[in-house]
């Protein structure tokens, strides 16, 4: 249950910190007060979507706290030790959100951070609102095999889940049918389309690599008539008359004859001796590297087409020639099985037949069970509804298929199906004697709506472990003796959850174990918002209001607390 819950900084509250208790609390409060802002915030410790504009106008940022006691065995424990947080023997689960005012959002539960994914998964175990959103929601029939499957989740949750399965299969396969059954115009079209590029790819007869090989031939080519040129050159300047090589022999020659006569000129000839014999090396050298190489024109002319048809490719294919391989495989296999497409096409219908007579067996079940659990749903709401004043009221639940040829055989009949099955649920009311069921979103009034709707929100409440229900002015619409038999039915639920419920009804506030009222108050520069627990006397002081509006006299006062009288006394009977 939820313990304590304190707000700051958010919208129009600055600080305010409420603890509730067991049973029925009850908010109550002028009109603007602020009763939605508590509903806001607390949402926001069950996963709601946070927002800047939640911070309270020149504050840094808005902070909501809860407080939860879990009792043993609850699933929200489960959650917990499932996302890595540790609770402590005693249950108490403390849950923190701080919003900035540039809208960044940090969650905490008992002081360890976790993501807004981990709190949505633990939201829905600690608190359910039931607001006038849901009263809406009974106004669209198809919104009603939701209230069904939950009630019946018990009997319905594993003939559901393999029926789901099923049919995700079912409508994949049909999805791939019908892809399948393109006409044959574009089949062909197609073909032809990837039978050219096939053609046009084998043609070239590429292989792996040969643009980066070819590349490397051009810029071998493209230098080597400069480097053939260099080495003639070179060349020509150390061999021949009057070239390096003979001036060089006859320097050495005369100083051969020069050595007769002067010793020093020894270490001078053989220095030009040995010069003489590396330079014949070096002309051998650049004779036999000019014979080596053979320069063809053409040869470069042959690389140059043959990257221009390859980049042509390119553009077309892929950016390299590897990527226009690998083209080349896929749209083969693509085109292997376009020859082989009535032979698939034969598959894949045999599939959706097998599946579709499976999904008939299981659609057919799902409809069994659901048909039964809407007897016993429609019983139980007649019967709430009996104890909120609509005694003579009559409640049925219309379980229907709709046929369909494009749908699914179910006892020799084509049938609709979608994810929910074949059954098309709605909701029907006789709100009076000798009138026929009609469906409830064409009939019924705003009242009779809200009591519908607390009717069904009370047999819930039954069938789950959520242990603080909030009903958001679910008593919309009614007064008189319908609202005292919400108010008391309210109570009841109370006796086995906690309840917080904000309301404009006296009479349900006058069966509260814990009343708060919710005042706006302004000054000149700030407006704020309190909230207050009211002792004995302010409680009838707030119901005298809620009773007479402006003025409170003496005798509205008498009458509040008659109410909160008579309001223990039911509750004590009760």
């Amino acid at each position: 249950m939820l313990v304590e819950l304190s707000i700051r900084n958010f919208a129009i509250i600055k600080s305010v910190t409420v603890s509730f208790q067991k049973g029925l609390n009850i908010l109550t409060g002028e009109t603007g007060a602020g009763k939605s802002i508590i509903i806001d915030a607390l949402g926001l410790l069950l996963g709601g979507r946070a927002s800047a504009d939640f911070v309270r106008y020149g504050e840094p940022r808005a902070e909501v706290e809860g407080l939860f006691e879990l009792p043993p065995g609850h699933p929200g424990l489960d959650v917990c030790k499932n996302v890595g947080v540790q609770i402590e023997q005693d249950g108490m689960l403390v849950v923190r959100r701080d919003i900035s005012n540039q809208g960044k959002s940090i969650i905490r539960i008992n002081g360890q951070l976790v993501t807004l994914a981990m709190l949505r998964e633990l939201g829905p175990w600690l608190v359910t609102v039931h607001g006038q959103h849901d009263t809406h929601m009974l106004m669209q029939s198809d919104k009603h095999i939701n209230w069904l499957d939950a009630y019946g989740e018990s009997a319905l949750g594993a003939a559901k889940q393999e029926y789901s399965t099923l049919y995700t299969a079912y409508r994949k396969t049909k999805q791939d049918l019908e892809r399948m059954a393109r006409n044959d115009r574009e089949l062909v079209q197609r073909i032809d389309l990837l039978q050219y590029q096939l053609d046009e790819i084998e043609a070239a007869t590429l292989t792996p690599g040969e643009d980066e090989k070819l590349m490397q031939q051009r810029k071998k080519w493209m230098n080597i008539e400069k480097v053939y040129s260099t080495i003639q050159d070179a060349y020509r300047a150390l061999h021949g008359d009057q070239k390096g090589m003979d001036w060089l022999g006859h320097a050495m020659g005369e100083l051969e004859r020069g050595v007769n006569y002067e010793e020093q000129l020894v270490p001078i000839l053989e220095m030009v001796q040995s010069a003489y014999y590396q330079i014949e090396d070096v002309v051998h050298n650049l004779r036999q590297l000019s014979y080596q190489m053979d320069f063809e024109p053409e040869q470069l002319a042959e690389v140059e087409r043959r990257l221009d048809q390859i980049q042509s490719l390119k553009r077309k294919y892929g950016k390299s020639v590897d990527d226009i391989l690998e083209y080349a495989a896929t749209i083969q296999d693509e085109l292997d099985d376009m020859h082989h497409y009535e032979d698939r096409l034969q598959q894949v219908e045999k599939q959706l037949q097998e599946l579709a007579a499976d999904l008939a067996v299981e659609a057919l079940e799902l409809s069994v069970i659901r048909s039964e659990c809407a007897g016993k749903l429609a019983q139980e709401i007649e019967q709430q509804l009996k104890e909120l004043h609509m005694e003579r009221a009559r409640f049925a639940i219309d379980v229907r298929q709709t046929p369909d040829d494009d749908g699914v055989e179910i006892d020799g009949i084509k049938r609709f199906v979608d994810a929910n099955g074949m059954d098309q649920i709605e909701f029907l009311i006789s709100p009076n004697p000798g009138e026929p069921l009609r469906p409830l979103a064409k009939i019924a009034s705003g009242g009779e709506l809200s009591r519908v709707m607390l009717a069904i929100k009370t047999i819930l409440a039954g069938t789950d472990q959520v242990e603080t229900l909030i009903f958001d002015e679910v008593d919309t619409g009614v007064s008189g003796r319908a609202a005292q038999a919400i108010a008391e039915k309210l109570a009841r639920v109370a006796g086995q959850r906690q309840v917080l419920c904000i309301t404009h009804l006296p009479q349900v506030a006058s069966m509260a174990d814990a009343h708060f009222l919710i005042k706006k108050e302004m000054s000149e520069n700030e407006t704020e918002t309190r909230v207050n627990r009211l002792s004995d006397d302010e409680r009838v002081s707030e119901l005298a209001r809620m009773l007479s509006g402006a003025e409170v006299t003496a005798k509205t006062e008498e009458h509040a607390r008659e109410m909160i009288l008579l309001g223990r006394e039911r509750k004590t009977v009760s």
